[in-house]
């Protein structure tokens, strides 16, 4: 229960804050809800009448002083943003980590109860962002690696050509060089990639042709056991599960791999584990171009020496914190933190490559 005691300023400032999140969070919900049909509509909608409990806990708390409505915080004004535009799973992923930061376990005016919720709500969250994850997967892999790649590549590239000669014309031909051979080799490479991929984890999915034939089998149970077995059910699970296919011909429509949960992949489907391979190719290609593109802009515009290669540096970095503060909110983590490794990441490259086309250029002289 919340302590008696009279609240002092404070108190009235943080429960307005959290009335005001909650207010937001529960507009969010149902926005998104709005958006979808089913399952995944009936839990947002839950999940936005849990929402307004905790916010009503709040305005009794507050009384008179809940008026005028408080502002939400800048992240959860972020949330509606791209709950209204997109409804997509860049929203609930930040949903997800707002749930996680939820600072009611330690606040006493918070009841247990309120705080159990928040936890529970991000788990719900992160099974429904995961369907959106499972789907993006493939092509945003694709994207994020090819902009990243042709960050750092073309990065390096022209700040160590730029290091041995002030000829513009040289570097601008490098680096344009390098952004066609890059989005070309990336492109291939990833179709290759995501195609050999689909074709593994194909091979691993059970042939359903093989149910027509059960009922010829000579010792039927103990062999149809030995499917089971293979995809990782105990001796007496697989024996029980033969049987039960053996006996009832109406469940044999589910498949051989109905209703098992396996740890090697069987019967994952392909298209959803890694995505189209021409999809993940045309990303790669796309956003790898993109992203070479930036550290070529400033010897496009004619500058030369350092002040290009600043301006370079400049761009890249502004490019790199974006990328990982994406990769941080699809994944739920911390924006700041992978925005912060993508460019130390990207940089080290570019330095290392620098430094090194200094000593070459140098040494050349």
């Amino acid at each position: 229960m919340p302590p008696s005691t009279a609240p002092d300023a404070r108190d009235i400032r943080r429960w307005r804050g959290y009335l005001a999140d909650e207010r937001a969070e529960r507009q969010v919900y149902a926005e998104l809800a709005r958006r979808r049909t089913g399952e995944d509509r009936e839990i947002l909608l839950a999940l936005a009448e849990a929402e307004r409990r905790h916010e009503q806990h709040w305005v009794d708390l507050l009384g008179e002083r809940a008026e005028p409505a408080p502002r939400p915080s800048l992240d959860v004004r972020l949330l509606g943003t791209l709950a209204r535009r997109f409804g997509s799973v860049f929203a609930l992923a930040l949903m997800q980590r707002a749930e996680a930061r939820s600072p009611y376990a330690a606040d006493a005016h918070a009841t247990e109860q309120m705080a159990a919720d928040e936890q529970i709500h991000g788990e719900v969250v992160r099974g429904l962002a995961a369907r959106g994850r499972r789907q993006l997967a493939g092509s945003f892999r694709a994207a994020v690696f090819g902009a990243n790649d042709g960050l750092v590549s073309n990065l390096a590239l022209v700040t160590g050509i730029g290091a041995v000669t002030q000829e513009p014309a040289i570097v601008l031909a490098t680096g344009i060089a390098g952004l066609l051979s890059g989005a070309l080799s990336m492109g291939a490479g990833e179709y290759v990639s995501v195609r050999s991929q689909r074709e593994l984890l194909g091979a691993s999915r059970p042939d359903h042709r093989s149910v027509d034939v059960i009922d010829d089998l000579d010792l039927n149970t103990n062999e149809l056991a030995l499917v089971f077995r293979a995809r990782g059910l105990t001796p007496d699970e697989a024996e029980a599960r033969a049987g039960a296919l053996i006996s009832d011909r109406e469940s044999r429509s589910a498949g051989l791999l109905g209703g098992i949960d396996t740890s090697a992949d069987a019967g994952v489907d392909p298209d959803e584990a890694v995505g189209s391979a021409w999809s993940a190719a045309i990303s790669s290609f796309l956003f790898f171009g993109g992203g070479a593109l930036i550290p070529v802009l400033p010897f496009l515009f004619g500058m030369v020496g350092l002040p290009a290669i600043a301006v370079s540096l400049a761009l890249v970095g502004v490019a790199l914190l974006l990328s990982g503060a994406l990769v941080g909110i699809m994944s739920g983590a911390s924006p700041g933190k992978r925005a912060l490794r993508q460019l130390a990441i990207g940089f080290g490259a570019a330095g290392a490559t620098y430094l090194l086309g200094r000593l070459f250029g140098a040494t050349m002289g």
